[in-house]
């Protein structure tokens, strides 16, 4: 069966078919619990202390989510964020391993993780229903295909931390570069390259513009990315996305769900669907902290 099938669900012999509105669900599910990462105090104070200036998120950001890929510069960093401004990750990225080694931002990013899981969750930061969760996350972060996803790749590669809750924040991780990597993949399939992908996003409104701004792009490269999109018949001269431009981003989103769902085939419904009831008191747990925007350039709960 090929990942561009329109079945509403995928097959696998080891565990039965999941459903694709599943595979998405656990993403928004387990995205914040992953993203604590960038927003939580304990973090910045973690950050802080290699020497990371903490005034806004971008500095720490990028050595945080690049560390697992070693002491790589610039380019390499880029090619795997991919809709990032080149200049944006080049200014945070080639002083990065200065203030820190990579090991160091590694080891600072799981006290800070511990440190705010245990804030977010308190006393549930112990409990069985979170193991639980870990031990099927992780089954699932264990199972994924690294071929071809050096984000994924780079973390699955990483010692498993001893604490279920960290445990659960790791294979949050894995599962969600795994997913990014994937998309990645959709996007270059229909021909969209990093701000194009963010332009053809923000058409669909999935964000407003203002929010991509964030990814570092001029307005000129912005303009010329949505003038690009209109000879393509996928934006109208305003910027709003056309027919065939709505088309094409739900073939991103479709594609992205079924080249995530792997690790979901692997744990099987019933699994899944368990681990989808537990993660519920913590995802509240961490939206209801207010540490996180409530808009993203994910698009979740808008796509």
């Amino acid at each position: 069966m090929s990942v561009y099938d329109d079945e509403v669900g995928v097959a696998d012999a080891a565990g039965g078919a999941v459903e694709l509105t599943r595979v998405r669900q656990l993403w928004h599910l387990l995205e914040p619990l992953h993203a604590v990462l960038y927003y939580a105090p304990q973090i910045f104070e973690e950050a802080a202390a290699l020497g990371y200036d903490t005034k806004e998120r971008w500095p720490s950001y990028f050595p945080l989510r690049a560390a697992p890929l070693g002491r790589v510069g610039a380019e390499r960093v880029a090619s795997a964020f991919y809709s990032f401004s080149p200049r944006m990750v080049a200014e945070h990225i080639d002083s990065a391993w200065a203030d820190a080694d990579p090991d160091a931002v590694l080891a600072a990013r799981l006290r800070g993780v511990d440190r705010a899981y245990r804030a977010l969750f308190g006393d549930r930061v112990d409990s069985p229903e979170l193991a639980e969760a870990a031990a099927l996350a992780r089954r699932a972060a264990e199972a994924v295909d690294t071929a071809g996803r050096p984000l994924a790749a780079a973390n699955a590669e990483l010692t498993w931390p001893e604490a279920p809750h960290l445990q659960l924040w790791q294979a949050a991780t894995i599962l969600r570069e795994h997913r990014g990597d994937g998309h990645i993949a959709a996007l270059l399939v229909v021909g969209l390259d990093p701000v194009e992908s963010l332009v053809s996003f923000a058409a669909i409104g999935a964000a407003p513009v203002e929010r991509f701004e964030s990814r570092g792009w001029s307005e000129g490269e912005w303009t010329a990315a949505r003038e690009r999109l209109r000879v393509r018949g996928l934006v109208d001269e305003h910027g709003e996305a056309t027919d065939a431009g709505r088309d094409l981003r739900h073939r991103v989103e479709h594609h992205t769900d079924r080249l995530a769902a792997a690790p979901w085939e692997f744990l099987g419904p019933a699994a899944t669907g368990r681990l989808a009831d537990l993660l519920g008191e913590f995802w509240v747990a961490v939206l209801a902290s207010g540490l996180l925007p409530s808009e993203t350039t994910l698009g979740i709960g808008k796509v």
